[in-house]
C-alpha cells in the first residue's frame, strides 16, 4: 500500500519580496501512512493550498523532496503520478458542456493511451465511482447544471474512476450540505487508501481524520491525533479564537465550539 511523504519542504510565492506578508512554506514536513486519514488545518492564507499542490506535482518546491513510497515525484513523469494521486480541489473545472459521464470518464485517461476509447471495463468503473457517491442516473446530466454540492460529488467520482493509490482533497466539503458533508467524508474514510485532505471545519476534521497536521504561516506548528492537536491553547494560538473542547458524547473524538462574545 502507499505512503506519502514531504520532507523539509520551502516554497515562496511569486512576488514574495513586493507583498512581504505573504507566506512561505519553511520546511514543511508531513506523513501519510497506508490507509490513513491525515487532516491538514490552519487558518486562511496559512499554505494548505500551497502545501497540496506541492504534493500533488503541480508546483515545484525550491528545496524538499515529495515521496510516493520513497520515489521523488518530481522525478517521475506527470502521467506515473496522475496514475497514483487523484486529486479533488476547490473549484470546479470548466467541463465545456460535458456530460457528467464523460466527466467521470476522464479519470481513466492516465491509464490510457493517447487514441485509446473508452472499454467496457472504464464504464463499469465509470458507473461504479457515480453510485458511490450517490449521483447514479446522472450519467447524461449536464456538468454545467448540477448544483456546487452535485458537482463536487462528480469530481470525487472522477477522482474514485482514476483508481488511485492516494487521495488529496482541498477543502473537499466546501459546496456541501452537512448530510453530504458526512456522506462525502465517510465514502473516504471507506476507502482505505492514503488520504491526505485539508478541511475547513475542524469538527469534521476531529470526527474523521486519523491524524491531524497544523501549518501557520507556512510552517507546520502540531502534530498528532485529534485529542492531542485540539487543545484550546493551540486554536488561541493559530486561529485567534476561544474555544471549549470537550469530548462528543457518542462518538468519543473532540469537539469544538466556539466561544463568542455578545
Amino acid at each position: 500500500m502507499t505512503s506519502l511523504t514531504l520532507a523539509q519542504l520551502g516554497w515562496t510565492p511569486p512576488g514574495h519580496d513586493r507583498c512581504h506578508h505573504r507566506f512561505q512554506l519553511r520546511d514543511a514536513s508531513l506523513q501519510v501512512g497506508a490507509g490513513e486519514f491525515v487532516g491538514l488545518i490552519g487558518p486562511n492564507g496559512s499554505g494548505k493550498t500551497s502545501l497540496l499542490r506541492c504534493a500533488y506535482r503541480f508546483t515545484q518546491p525550491e528545496h524538499g523532496e515529495v515521496r510516493l513510497d520513497h520515489r521523488n515525484v518530481w522525478k517521475q513523469s506527470a502521467k506515473w503520478c496522475a496514475q497514483r494521486i487523484a486529486v479533488v480541489l476547490q473549484e470546479f473545472p470548466d467541463a465545456f458542456g460535458l456530460r457528467v459521464d464523460e466527466v467521470v470518464a476522464m479519470g481513466r485517461t492516465p491509464h490510457k493511451g493517447l487514441f485509446d476509447s473508452d472499454t467496457p471495463q472504464d464504464q463499469q468503473l465509470v458507473q461504479q465511482a457515480l453510485a458511490s457517491v450517490g449521483m447514479q442516473g446522472f450519467d447524461d446530466h449536464a456538468f454545467g447544471t448540477l448544483s456546487g454540492g452535485e458537482k463536487q460529488r462528480v469530481i470525487l467520482a472522477r477522482a474514485l474512476a482514476q483508481q488511485p493509490q492516494l487521495l488529496i482533497l482541498d477543502e473537499p466539503t466546501n459546496h456541501l450540505d452537512p448530510r453530504y458533508q458526512l456522506e462525502l467524508l465517510r465514502l473516504v474514510k471507506r476507502l482505505n487508501i492514503g488520504t491526505l485532505a485539508s478541511i475547513h471545519d475542524l469538527n469534521l476534521a476531529a470526527a474523521f481524520c486519523d491524524r491531524l497536521y497544523v501549518i501557520d504561516h507556512g510552517r507546520i506548528v502540531a502534530s498528532g491525533t485529534p485529542h492531542q492537536v485540539l487543545t484550546a491553547e493551540l486554536l488561541r494560538d493559530v486561529f485567534g479564537v476561544e474555544a471549549l473542547i470537550d469530548t462528543h458524547p457518542l462518538s468519543g473524538y473532540p469537539r469544538i465550539t466556539w466561544i463568542t462574545q455578545p
